[in-house]
């Protein structure tokens, strides 16, 4: 599967529905700037989609990273939690936030296809 966007700026790879990944955007990494604290969600905790999981802080603002999909978090980047810079660095790599235990796989449909987040981001 590819990659899914929100309007909110995160993206998920549901390759895996057992662990989805999710991260921030390349958008929305380049408005916060230089990313310089992640407040991950805990591993084990249930969110509903659209639920703050976790703050990204930058040394422009701060902004609350929400849940692409209704699930359970089964594990988040300690690597990130330790160099916040990987948001910037590898933002859709090395710098993903958490992983994600898919309950409905249907919510991955309302979601938005790189076209249409691309369209989406150029806009907002």
């Amino acid at each position: 599967m590819s990659i899914k966007y929100t309007q909110e700026h995160e993206w998920i790879q549901a390759d895996d529905l057992q662990a989805a990944v999710v991260g921030i955007t390349v958008h929305a990494q380049e408005a916060l700037g230089d990313v310089v604290f992640v407040d991950l969600p805990e591993v084990g905790k249930t969110f509903a989609q659209g639920d703050v999981a976790g703050v990204v802080e930058s040394v422009k603002a701060a902004a609350d990273l929400f849940m692409p999909v209704t699930g359970e978090i089964v594990e988040v980047n300690e690597e990130l939690r330790n160099d916040p810079s990987l948001a910037n660095s590898d933002p859709l790599g090395d710098g993903w936030f958490f992983k994600v235990r898919v309950a409905d796989a249907s919510q991955l449909d309302a979601l938005l296809d790189e076209a249409a987040y691309t369209q989406f981001a150029q806009n907002s």
